[in-house]
Order: C-alpha cells, then structure tokens, then sequence
C-alpha cells in the first residue's frame, strides 16, 4: 500500500482551533467482515486490532467526566469487538446518544443475530452504509452479495421500528464509487427513497453523502491509476471558506483502538495525533484533565475533503 502522509504534508489548508468536545468518536478496531475499495481504515476479516476492556472502561469513563452528549462508535465493524454491547450499554444508562456506523451485513453474520434486537433495545441511532441504491455498484465496491445482504438488513431494521419515525433513527451513508464528489445530499436522499422504497419498501430517516478521503485505501489506489494529484486539484478547486465553521473536528475528538486521542478519524489514519500545550500523543484517560478549547487543530491536505462543495463529515454535507 502507498504512503500518501507525504503527499499530504505541504498545504495551505487554513489554519482552526476546535471548540470543544461533545461527541467521542471511538474506533473500536480494524476488524471487518468486509473489505471496501474507499475504506479509508484499511479494515477486513483479516485485521485483528481491537480495543481491550480496560480502555473501554476509559472511554466509559471519558464520556461521564467530559459530559459529552454523543458516542460515536466506528471500526472496522465496531460491533465485532467483543466489549462494544457493553459499552453501548453503559453509554445509553448515562443518557448519552449512541450511534452505531454498521456495514448492515454485520447482523447477519454468525453469533450476531440478536445483534438487532439489541441495538433497538437500546435505541441505538444506526448509521448504515449504502454506497448506491443500485446492486452492481454496491457489490463492485463492497463485494459480491453485499447489497443483498444490505436489503435484507434494512428491511429487519424496519421491522424493528427503525427508520418509521419512532425513536429509533436509521440513516443511509452515500460514498462516491470514484474519485469525484458526491452530488446533492438532498436530491439524491430522493433517489434512495425513491428506489429503495418502491423495490423493496425500505424506509429511512436520512441519507448522509460522505467525501472519499484521499488515504488509506482510497488514496493508495488513486496513487497505483495515477489519479491521486487530479482529485487533490478537485478538492481543493471546490474548497469553501464558509464550510470551515461547521467541520467535525470543532466538537469532536476521534479515539484509536489503543485509546489515544486524534482529531478526527482522518487524522487517526495518517498517524497524526491531537496536539495541545505542546503534548502528543494523549490518551483517552487523560482527556478530562486537558482543556481543549481554543485548540489548534491538526490540518494536512486531506482537510479539503471536509470542505470541498457542499462539504463532508460523519454527519453528512455541512451545506444545505
């Protein structure tokens, strides 16, 4: 796999400060049942990276002391790390909002049946992802069977009340199959009702499109088709200033498999740790005695990815 930390390293990206933290987005490992042309984590069945109790019991311990309103739980699929119904369980008897960012082919998989269920017990906000509403797209970039498997996933979520405007929120994620930006959240979020609704009587309550990052994965491919400095030039071609204020990392602190603390999930995957009064890396431990606000962020090339177009964050386009 090419390294493109170096290729990133020279920018002009503007300089920002973060605000504070009210999400902890916590990476519970690499492990995946599936493995994506645009993951930007390099997941897949064959990682075995995973978060240990202890630091669950830190991030536990995080959320309360920090008062933070929302744990977001990522891998790999965060579900096959063997603490994550504990940790989920223990975030939601604080009143912390959790959301799940499920591959939807995980509830089939063996030993995770009840896993569903479990998730609408807890009202669990699930994040899922579907790259198209088409099936050739989905299994070219995700593998063959998946977009079945996906189907029948949201059907047994809807089943379950997801989706249906009852408290359990189910959104739908859209990523580029290439390297290009996505178009129109809202516009194509009526494709996908449109589609997913009239072949198989799916519902959901949003559709989130996500920019592909240019690391990991997605960067190294685009370095081996020789296409890496042309969607660069794209990125930052389609920068917006005014999509700076609303970036993830303002609010938000990404958390490795071993606990230390990154910026974002970006960030995290290039190595680049949080960096605040001089001290780096820190640890997830160490987060309710170091105040952050008024922080500098760490910023490289890739930040054009956040704010190109429409912009680009785990929530979503950051402009209507």
């Amino acid at each position: 796999m090419h390294d493109v930390l170096p290729r990133l390293t020279k920018t002009d990206f503007p300089a920002i400060r973060r605000r504070g933290v009210s999400t902890l987005q916590v990476n519970l490992g690499y492990v995946c049942n599936q493995t994506c042309q645009h993951c930007h984590v390099n997941a897949g069945p064959n990682r075995t990276e995973s978060m240990d109790g202890p630091t669950i019991d830190a991030v536990i311990a995080a959320l309360g002391a920090l008062k933070a309103t929302a744990l977001d739980l990522t891998g790999g699929a965060p579900e096959l790390n063997p603490h994550f119904r504990r940790l989920v369980s223990a975030a939601r008897a604080a009143g912390v909002r959790v959301i799940d960012r499920c591959n939807l082919t995980v509830l089939s998989e063996p030993g995770q049946e009840d896993l569903a269920q479990f998730l609408a017990d807890e009202q669990v906000e699930i994040t899922a992802s579907l790259p198209c509403y088409l099936e050739e797209n989905v299994d070219g970039q995700r593998g063959q069977g998946v977009y079945q498997r996906s189907i029948d996933a949201l059907q047994r979520l809807n089943a379950l009340g997801y989706g249906l405007g009852q408290g359990r929120v189910l959104n739908l994620v859209y990523n580029p199959v290439g390297p290009f930006l996505p178009p129109p959240q809202a516009a194509l979020e009526a494709d996908y009702r449109k589609m997913l609704g009239e072949r198989f009587d799916i519902r959901f309550d949003h559709l989130l499109t996500i920019t592909n990052m240019p690391i990991q994965r997605f960067g190294s491919m685009l370095v081996s088709k020789g296409g890496f400095d042309g969607y660069m030039q794209l990125l930052r071609q389609a920068h917006r200033p005014d999509n700076l204020d609303a970036v993830m990392c303002k609010d938000l602190v990404s958390i490795d498999w071993q606990g230390m603390v990154f910026d974002c999930d970006f960030n995290q995957m290039l190595g680049l740790p949080l960096r605040v009064a001089g001290r780096a890396p820190l640890h997830v431990s160490e987060l309710s005695s170091t105040p952050l606000q008024g922080a500098p962020i760490v910023v490289r090339d890739h930040c054009y990815g956040c704010t190109a177009g429409q912009g680009s964050s785990c929530a979503g386009a950051l402009a209507a």
